[in-house]
């Protein structure tokens, strides 16, 4: 079964756009690095298509790329989230608010 360009730009709209409200309305850090994880495989999604589209693979590649640099982001944001709770025993996205105007000790 082979699908229509039409309906992976569908999803990855669709992707985008659920990972955008959990970016914008929740409070949670796993949510929002899981929503920021979401947006990011949705922009892979359209690079693929639009490699599959073309003749090159100028869009095959940079979705490797980024896939290097997602895990790379994950490693640092997952260490982050780590210390967060270390200092704060909270995920809650205000607690970076308060880290912001102290030193790390």
């Amino acid at each position: 079964m082979i699908f229509a360009p039409e309906t992976f730009f569908a999803l990855a709209t669709s992707l985008f756009c659920i990972g955008f409200v959990g970016v914008a309305s929740r409070r949670n850090v796993f949510v929002i690095y899981m929503s920021i994880e979401l947006m990011l495989n949705a922009v892979n999604l359209v690079l693929a298509t639009f490699s599959r589209l073309r003749p090159d693979m100028g869009g095959s590649v940079i979705a490797l790329l980024m896939i290097g640099v997602i895990a790379a982001e994950a490693a640092l944001f997952l260490a982050m989230i780590v210390q967060l709770y270390r200092k704060k025993r909270s995920v809650d996205s205000d607690a970076f608010a308060d880290l912001a105007h102290r030193r790390w000790s």
